[in-house]
């Protein structure tokens, strides 16, 4: 009787994600924002060398902000950055919780 060859496994691709804390404080905001009314879904990406977490108004659009984390960068212009609706960086740095301040002000309006 002729056995099977064993079974030879791949390591999964290395992928770049969010980790609790990080998660913790996007979602602190994300939860603000929704709050306020001003997003309304949100989309996930762990890809080999960014994670994505892009906010919407709505489902159909392109997203309003995607937050990106490039490892890659780390040591150079810091790996968490703010991206608009355009394409444009709109802050870049090493702390996650300076960099969505940029998102945090437009939530900050003057009262008429």
């Amino acid at each position: 009787m002729l056995t099977p060859p064993p079974i030879q496994f791949q390591p999964a691709a290395e992928v770049v994600a969010f980790d609790r804390g990080e998660l913790g404080v996007i979602l602190s905001l994300y939860g603000r924002m929704v709050a306020a009314g001003e997003w309304r879904d949100y989309g996930m990406s762990f890809l080999r060398d960014v994670a994505i977490f892009s906010v919407f108004r709505r489902a159909a659009e392109t997203p309003l902000y995607r937050i990106e984390k490039r490892p890659r960068l780390r040591n150079a212009q810091g790996q968490y950055a703010v991206l608009g609706m355009d394409g444009r960086i709109l802050r870049r740095g090493h702390d996650l919780t300076a960099v969505l301040r940029v998102v945090d002000r437009k939530l900050i309006r003057p009262v008429d």
